[in-house]
């Protein structure tokens, strides 16, 4: 029998990171990366790359060398059978702030830098307060922490479990809908994809609005969610 947790985020400082570059402005689509989630939420380990959460909650997680490795730490979710899916908005509201590198030396030689940073531009952030909710499938019971870490200032955010169900997959006879984001490269090995919208993000753009068929499906509520969804990478 397999578990799925219906969770809720809520934003208690801004939270940014860029998902869009318009010129100077740097905007945060309202949408959180199933990637994200998952180093958020406790699920990787830096140090054995473990998907046990830790007891006490104690986020472990660093990366010393800026260099994303997402296949290496996210395959041993799908050895546990646990999958994340991307968090979309309830509910939320934007706030923009300028921000400017100023330099403070005032006798240097006028030098041409080595590095490409921008000297100032603006920020378009997610407000506090702003809601979220995703799904976390999982093969053995899991419990979560309560508080963690989002984005590029690692903003505080309140996690909580606000349904649980156990389901078993079913085969639908005709295509289903599901309206929530979903990784495309995490389905489309399993399902067969008629059409969708698409969210332009780093690090894959994801989908929503997703007409699917083929392969097994979760009945949760009024939703049909994928049930053979599992961290597929470029490549794999």
């Amino acid at each position: 029998m397999t578990i799925i947790y219906r969770c809720q985020i809520e934003l208690h400082d801004s939270i940014y990171y860029a998902t869009r570059e318009i010129g100077r402005l740097y905007e945060t689509e309202p949408i959180i990366h199933n990637y994200a989630l998952c180093y958020a939420l406790g699920l990787v380990d830096s140090e054995t790359y473990s998907t046990t959460v830790p007891e006490e909650h104690s986020y472990r997680y660093f990366c010393g060398e800026q260099v994303p490795k997402y296949e290496e730490h996210l395959t041993p979710l799908n050895q546990q059978g646990i999958y994340v899916t991307p968090a979309r908005s309830l509910s939320h509201s934007s706030i923009l702030n300028t921000w400017k590198y100023a330099n403070n030396n005032y006798h240097v030689e006028m030098e041409k830098t080595q590095k490409n940073i921008p000297s100032f531009g603006r920020t378009k952030e997610i407000a506090p307060e702003s809601q979220f909710e995703f799904f976390l499938i999982s093969a053995k019971s899991l419990k979560l922490p309560k508080w963690i870490r989002l984005g590029k200032w690692m903003s505080k955010a309140e996690v909580t479990i606000a349904e649980t169900q156990e389901v078993k997959p079913l085969t639908p006879q005709d295509s289903v809908i599901f309206p929530h984001p979903l990784n495309p490269l995490d389905i489309m090995f399993s399902y067969q994809v008629m059409s969708y919208d698409t969210i332009n993000m780093p690090p894959v753009s994801l989908i929503r609005n997703i007409r699917m068929r083929g392969g097994q499906f979760y009945h949760f509520n009024q939703l049909h969610i994928p049930a053979q969804m599992q961290y597929c990478f470029r490549g794999n």
